[in-house]
């Protein structure tokens, strides 16, 4: 009687154990690696940008963002300046000394403040729209540390201006009235220009009023522009009706109607420090990211 066994009774074959092995494997090494072979049905992986860190993405993001404002912002800066440059340089060519109004401060005339004016404008736009294009440290610190002067400039002839009103205002009275005297030289184009020019726009007349006329050209008239209804030789006429408001009274009520510009002029230039420390503090915390 043959007992058949099944194949789970069947005790495995004896193979080859680790030992016997270790000395085939120095002249048979394993085989290489399967090549994967290029396949026409390719389709793209995207899930590594996914798998980036989200604040990584964030931060570059913000980074972008506030880079391409603080360029568009200090690119309108840029051309505000050059329109101011060319006004003055027109003025200075084209007018002479225009709006040379104080004798005691001859080179003080429109052209001059304008052109200086746009020059600093040009080159604080010009600073910031590199620096934040280029992304130049060097740059966006030369641009703060303008900002930083034209802001503490503003300020302190601001606080010195209503500090010192008073006297302020009376040596301004004073050394217009100086210039009055000189309206008539030959010398001082400019400075007639000027106050015709004011007295034409403004509708005024002298500093206080059309009586300061008669104390410097110790004459009872008063330049033409200062009447009512302009013609040539107007101011002689006694019988014209001139206006009595002073100019310098016209001045001090444009400044008051518009000194929220002051204010203005003042928040925009802090507005760009903190946009420009806004971006460094970004673009230090993108590198540490990148890192």
């Amino acid at each position: 009687m043959v007992l058949l066994s099944s194949p789970r009774d069947t005790p495995p074959l004896p193979g080859p154990s680790s030992a016997m092995l270790r000395p085939l494997q120095r002249f048979y090494p394993p085989p290489p690696p399967p090549v994967l072979q290029p396949s026409n049905n390719f389709k793209a992986d995207f899930t590594i940008i996914y798998s980036m860190p989200g604040d990584s993405i964030m931060a570059r993001g913000c980074i972008c963002c506030v880079k391409y404002m603080l360029f568009l912002f200090n690119l309108l800066f840029w051309l505000g300046g050059c329109g101011l440059l060319g006004v003055g340089v027109w003025l200075s060519v084209s007018q002479g000394s225009f709006a040379t109004l104080s004798p005691s401060f001859p080179s003080i005339s429109a052209a001059n403040l304008i052109i200086t004016l746009g020059t600093v404008v040009m080159v604080t736009g010009f600073l910031g729209c590199l620096g934040a294009i280029k992304e130049n440290k060097c740059l966006l610190l030369s641009f703060f540390i303008v900002l930083l002067i034209i802001l503490l400039a503003e300020l302190i002839l601001l606080i010195l201006f209503f500090v010192y009103t008073d006297q302020v205002s009376d040596n301004a009275r004073r050394d217009l009235k100086e210039g009055l005297v000189l309206y008539n030289t030959d010398n001082n184009a400019g400075l007639r220009d000027a106050w015709n020019t004011i007295q034409g726009e403004w509708r005024c007349c002298g500093v206080n009023d059309h009586n300061d006329w008669f104390i410097a050209l110790h004459d009872n008239g008063v330049p033409d522009r200062c009447c009512q209804q302009v013609y040539p030789g107007c101011g002689r006429n006694a019988t014209n009706t001139f206006w009595t408001r002073g100019c310098y009274e016209k001045v001090e009520q444009w400044l008051d109607d518009n000194k929220h510009l002051l204010g203005t002029i003042a928040m925009c230039l802090l507005g760009m420090a903190f946009s420009m420390t806004l971006y460094q503090q970004i673009h230090r915390a993108g590198k540490k990211y990148e890192a």
